[in-house]
């Protein structure tokens, strides 16, 4: 990390100089509801923008403690390290390295080990596929909220009951009352509300929204258990089917002992709800025992337990209409099953995507219209997601008839292992993101993914990282030139820079007066000769950025393969060793374009039709006009 830019401070570098708070605390830029996963993310987010006011408020009286989601996807391990907080999360969390799969043989004897398989394929991130509690992930959301320039802090216990938009109107007005009370005791207007309040969300029903979708029937059973047990793969992510008893998947929980287990357990009748079965513990653990047999399961403590009926549905929107001011994200927009381990990524992923766009608007950095995207690239892959989950959970509760039926679920978890891992999601082309002509270039990093990472050597002082380790969650723009072999690489680099520089269609004509030349666009380079022959000294000057009040130089843009491990991030990333490529990172990590070096006027009409200059967006009503 870098830190003293603006003079030598004692202390955590982590913990920003704190701006003072605007005293109109009612009246604030984003008004946040809902701390749940997507909540916090998005005011995580946030935090880092000293300019942007933000309240955040919740109905319950304080933080998560116990329960709810708790598999964490490559993914959004990688979003914890744009976030500050990856490292911690690894080394807390169980770390799901194998999958076992059982089953009954078809005698009528017994479950039995079918197969151990890998969990995530190699290569296909460098970050784990972990398990840890919600709780703690909101715990540490929460700490970089804290330790952003305003401190953001949540309201608890602080309930919306109404939404009000006038369209001729800068400010949407929310109407909260104590939680449980029912009766106003507060208004706050903020430019932009996010709806973050879950399944039975006040936002969505203020904006008018329906919640399609419909309901398996099937009810299930969760619990977070301390346990003594003969089965052998206690500690091993595991889905086990029974030949006439239902369904267990097991989880193995952080800390070595704790362990989750959903349990299938009835199907529910036509009308029939959760609470008219009266659910206890005692028959989650009955069935669950039944289903291990001839294993024993001694249960010694319940940490957590619910039951809850499968259901997937999707709102129509994501936003309030045309010029949006109103968004819903997570399960206030989107709902499934816990069985595919994503719930709390995707909310994760929806405010990951909203976050940085919002800040860019109102700050004045981007046009109005890039806020449309949110709900036509995020409902996209909800409705996926419900299509995903809609499978898994139907073959997770199939009665296996043969070995074929068996088989199957195992054959679909391996299939879509990615899609899992949560790297698959791709966004199709729009304002930001651009089609795929030049994807031969890098055909490694796709247009529409997440930025791949890889191993490099930072040239300045040798050190050995992931090359997506510099994409924090900072609302930048990313420019990453893989430079073609030689001196043409380094001719390229130079006609790069002066371009960015001096031409008046660059991009950075953007930039704020007086700001740091990679306000909003970071500049790297990869050269593919080792470190030691690269002289930095005589790197162009956008890739030795002058900035801070003392304009001290910035050593850390410019980088080289790892060739200590064999293939590099050229073989690896599929990119052209004698053209190079020019990749184009938005701030939430996706790829928006991959294009050849020189493509300059291709760079600069993207940007064109997404970043503006001038002052902070005033947050005003009225038409915005369509992308060119």
């Amino acid at each position: 990390m870098q830190f003293h830019l603006d003079g030598m401070r004692p202390g955590d570098p982590e913990l920003a100089d704190a701006v003072a708070s605007d005293p109109a605390t009612d009246d604030v830029d984003i008004l946040i509801v809902g701390c749940g996963p997507a909540g916090l993310t998005l005011a995580a987010q946030l935090s880092v923008f000293p300019e942007i006011s933000v309240r955040i408020i919740e109905r319950k009286s304080g933080p998560l403690e116990f329960g709810q989601a708790d598999g964490i996807a490559c993914r959004s391990m990688e979003m914890f390290q744009a976030l500050g907080f990856a490292e911690r999360v690894a080394r807390e969390a169980y770390w799901v390295n194998e999958v076992a799969f059982w089953r009954p043989v078809h005698d009528g004897s017994p479950i039995r080990r079918a197969e151990r398989i890998q969990d995530v394929e190699d290569d296909l991130s460098e970050m784990p596929h972990v398990i840890l509690s919600q709780a703690r992930i909101h715990d540490f959301l929460l700490e970089r909220m804290g330790r952003g320039a305003r401190r953001l802090r949540p309201d608890y216990g602080c309930e919306l009951i109404d939404l009000t938009r006038n369209r001729g109107e800068a400010k949407v007005e929310a109407k909260f009352a104590l939680a449980g009370e029912g009766k106003e005791t507060g208004t706050v207007r903020a430019g932009y509300v996010v709806g973050c309040d879950g399944a039975r969300s006040t936002v969505r029903r203020c904006m008018g929204l329906g919640f399609g979708g419909e309901s398996a029937r099937q009810l299930w059973g969760v619990m977070d258990i301390l346990c003594i047990t003969d089965f052998p793969d206690i500690r091993l992510k595991c889905a086990i089917q029974s030949a006439d008893r239902g369904s267990v998947m097991i989880i193995p929980r952080e800390g070595g002992y704790l362990v989750r287990l959903y349990v299938e357990l009835d199907e529910l009748r036509d009308g029939e709800r959760v609470a008219d079965r009266e659910i206890t513990v005692a028959t989650v653990i009955d069935r669950a025992r039944a289903i291990l047999s001839p294993y024993r399961l001694e249960v010694k403590e319940v940490g957590w337990w619910s039951a809850y009926e499968i259901g997937q549905r999707v709102c129509d929107r994501f936003d309030d209409g045309t010029d949006p001011r109103i968004f819903i994200a997570g399960d206030a927009c989107h709902t499934h099953s816990p069985k595919a381990g994503q719930g709390m990524n995707v909310a994760m992923a929806d405010a990951f995507n909203l976050g940085w766009k919002l800040a860019a608007v109102i700050k004045g950095q981007a046009r109005p219209e890039l806020l449309r995207t949110y709900s036509e690239e995020r409902r996209a892959k909800a409705k996926e997601l419900i299509d995903f989950d809609r499978d898994m959970a139907r073959l997770i509760s199939e009665r296996t008839a043969s070995a074929e039926d068996s088989d199957r679920f195992q054959r679909y978890f391996i299939k879509h292992g990615r899609y899992t891992a949560g790297v698959e999601a791709r966004y199709a082309p729009s304002l930001t993101t651009l089609d795929d002509t030049h994807q031969h270039l890098a055909g490694g990093l796709t247009v529409g993914r997440r930025f791949h990472s890889a191993p490099v050597v930072r040239v300045s002082d040798a050190r050995r990282m992931e090359l997506g380790h510099c994409l924090t969650a900072d609302g930048r723009w990313r420019l990453i030139l893989f430079a073609p072999d030689g001196e043409r690489g380094l001719a390229q680099a130079g006609a790069l820079c002066a371009f960015l520089e001096s031409d008046p269609v660059s991009p950075l004509r953007f930039n704020p007066e007086g700001a740091d030349p990679d306000v909003l666009l970071d500049l790297r380079a990869v050269f593919q000769m080792p470190h030691h022959e690269i002289d930095i000294a005589a790197m162009p000057a956008l890739l030795l950025p002058r900035k801070g009040r003392h304009g001290l130089i910035d050593y850390e843009k410019v980088y080289c393969p790892d060739f200590r491990l064999g293939p590099d991030i050229f073989d690896h990333r599929g990119i052209d060793r004698q053209g190079g490529a020019l990749v184009v990172v938005r701030p939430d990590q996706f790829v928006a374009d991959v294009l050849p070096v020189g493509a300059t006027d291709r760079l600069s009409r993207f940007f064109g039709r997404i970043l503006r200059g001038g002052e902070r967006h005033p947050v005003m009503p009225g038409a915005i006009p369509p992308p060119s």
